[in-house]
């Protein structure tokens, strides 16, 4: 016979603890009681529990205080804090200390259920499984870094707001998270927020009734139904209006919504993960982003790092792309000769592993089907590294002889020279072959000081044409 999962309730108040045991009892969840900190701390020296569930505030101490003990001595432990009705500053406390979820006064039964099975999911996962990370590839100690923390807050319910330049791996990220969490078997949905129309916005995020605006026909849940159980994944945050950020903070600090034209308020189970490249620091001090809501999505940070940062990932980075690009299409994978793989890795990759994606595809073009050289990844947009020029930025006996602003300026002469080169001196035709505009190219020739002196615009506009 299986045994019967356990809970450890924490709670001053007898009525409370009663209430929270029937319902777990139904819940066919084994409880025990302590009144104080110290009789919990007690407890959990005595026998192991699947769950805890903690009130915040006690005499003797606070539910923070009962997650960090756990967190030191018990580690594994899914710890649920019950808050005061609307305290946010508490909820966001306790899951930065580690707790597993919270739970707001008065607890309702649909709101403790989700948090219940999904704190008993993770216990059991975590018994039967180690955390799969291996998507997230190379060996470097940013990663390696990356991989960790996607490990530890898979074992939280927090939100994670997750950081980073475009193309730099955010939603693979979010998706490792949710895959590797007790909401694996709930649905992920992803959602570009600046792809929403600003008059659409409250009715995707929320759902509508029947008839609450032209052309509704009929009930349609939004995204927070459709993630229902699992996790939504909110891309580039940081382009939501005002009025909306106002009504998503709301909703996940209720964990309700109300559809467009309903009357009544639903509970939602639903974690939070979003990202942005963009500076959210920066808006909240121009009033373009709320302080509040950035608390409430901010309450644990995963920063990636740019591809640029990590170099020795590049050539694991290639393979894997090349063979995924190859299986795709249904073709033999071309080797990629050495000098290809050390341009390749020479190259500073503002678009992160997006443009090393894109490279990829265009010299899988190019090739013979066999091999792919240098001349394959010589391509529109990557002209923006060195190909003879020493690599001084990595020579100790050159540390001190040029800064980074020197070492790239000088890639970025020998790539504009290049580009001339093999177009005759045809600068429209130059700006196209390293993909930038011809306006961009004329501005930084006369920055790197390559135009005539008496002739800082080098042509007309008409050339732009």
């Amino acid at each position: 016979m299986q045994q019967r999962p356990s809970c450890l309730i924490v709670d001053d108040e007898t009525d409370i603890r009663e209430l929270l045991a029937m319902t777990l009892e139904r819940m066919d969840v084994e409880t025990y009681s302590a009144s104080s900190l110290e009789e919990a701390k007690a407890m959990l020296k005595q026998r192991s529990y699947a769950l805890c569930l903690t009130d915040m505030q006690m005499p003797n101490g606070t539910g923070l205080d009962l997650v960090n003990y756990i967190n030191e001595f018990h580690l594994g432990l899914p710890v649920a804090v019950i808050t005061a009705h609307a305290s946010a500053d508490n909820a966001v406390s306790a899951l930065k200390a580690g707790a597993f979820d919270y739970l707001a006064k008065p607890i309702s039964l649909k709101q403790l259920r989700p948090v219940i099975e999904s704190a008993l999911k993770l216990s059991a996962r975590t018994a039967q499984n180690t955390p799969n990370t291996l998507e997230m590839i190379g060996n470097s100690e940013q990663i390696q870094y990356v991989r960790n923390m996607i490990a530890k807050v898979s074992r939280s319910q927090a939100p994670v707001y997750i950081s980073g330049e475009s193309g730099s791996g955010k939603e693979l990220a979010a998706k490792l998270i949710h895959q590797n969490s007790s909401r694996a078997d709930g649905a992920f949905i992803a959602v570009n927020c600046g792809a929403i129309p600003e008059n659409l916005m409250e009715s995707e995020f929320f759902g509508y009734k029947k008839g609450a605006f032209t052309g509704a026909n009929q009930d349609k849940e939004g995204l927070f139904q459709a993630a229902n159980g699992g996790t939504l994944f909110l891309d580039e945050v940081a382009d939501l209006p005002l009025a909306m950020q106002v009504k998503l903070l709301r909703a996940i600090q209720e964990k309700k919504v109300r559809m467009v034209g309903g009357t009544n308020e639903d509970a939602v189970d639903v974690r939070i993960i979003s990202a942005t490249h963009k500076n959210l620091t920066e808006m909240m001090d121009t009033g373009q982003f709320r302080k509040d809501l950035y608390y409430r999505l901010n309450v644990i940070q995963l920063k990636m790092p740019a591809l640029r940062c990590r170099p020795t990932d590049i050539p694991l980075l290639t393979e894997m792309l090349l063979n995924k690009l190859c299986q795709a299409q249904d073709i033999a994978t071309p080797k990629i000769d050495a000098k290809a793989h050390t341009y390749i890795s020479s190259l500073a990759f503002p678009g992160n592993v997006r443009e090393l994606e894109n490279m990829l595809e265009r010299a899988l073009a190019l090739c013979d089907g066999e091999t792919i050289n240098v001349e394959d990844v010589l391509t529109e947009g990557s002209l923006d590294a060195p190909t003879n020029i020493p690599n001084v930025m990595f020579d100790s006996h050159h540390s001190n002889e040029i800064n980074l602003t020197d070492y790239l300026e000088e890639v970025e002469k020998k790539a504009i020279i290049q580009a001339l080169d093999k177009t005759n001196n045809n600068k429209t035709a130059a700006a196209k072959l390293l993909g930038v505009t011809f306006r961009t190219l004329r501005y930084r020739l006369a920055k790197l000081g390559l135009t005539k002196d008496s002739d800082p615009d080098l042509e007309s506009d008409a050339e732009d044409h």
